[in-house]
């Protein structure tokens, strides 16, 4: 985890302000997707602002798979194509399922700390732009955080949490997990 501490803001800033670069990308990856973040690492004037942007770019039938942002919400808005989103609620509402198809200009939000996802469902490319109420939201990919861990987390653990056979999870455990951030 990076800590990135709050500093006096001065005006005029002695910090990058502008950042370029942040258009089309290239999703010829194995999710179809591909997200360009622009928070406080890759832009320092960001710092102290609370606010946070990601361009997510998809393949026909790409997907910014199942994650979450524990430091922030997102507010999406599809700029092409269209795109099938949903997030799940906490399980103290019962793990539901909330989801929309959105076209071009349609707006989303999902919650702080929720795991979401965006699907293109349509024929072209799609892309979307992602505003998040913080300058360092984090990002955890759900497949990649328990499959991918370093070190790996006990398969019997994950045995018992996904009442499956030992063999799955090892199966899954030996699977390259693609991270679409950039």
């Amino acid at each position: 985890m990076t800590l990135v501490l709050c500093k006096t803001f001065v005006w005029p800033p002695k910090k990058k302000m502008v950042i370029c670069g942040t258009g089309e990308s290239k999703t010829d990856n194995p999710v179809g997707s591909n997200v360009t973040q622009v928070f406080v690492d890759q832009l320092p004037g960001l710092n102290t602002l609370g606010i946070g942007l990601a361009r997510i770019d998809f393949a026909p039938k790409g997907l910014n798979a199942p994650h979450t942002h524990p430091r922030g919400t997102e507010i999406l808005i599809v700029l092409e194509g269209t795109l099938y989103v949903g997030f799940v609620t906490s399980n103290q509402d019962g793990n539901r399922l909330f989801t929309k198809v959105l076209n071009k200009g349609d707006v989303f939000v999902f919650p702080i700390g929720l795991i979401h996802f965006q699907l293109n469902v349509g024929y072209g490319n799609a892309a979307a732009i992602a505003a998040l109420s913080s300058q360092n939201p984090g990002a955890i990919t759900i497949a990649n955080a328990l499959f991918k861990a370093n070190p790996p987390i006990s398969s019997e653990v994950l045995t018992k949490a996904f009442q499956v056979d030992k063999s799955i999870i090892d199966y899954l455990q030996k699977q390259s997990w693609y991270d679409n951030n950039n």
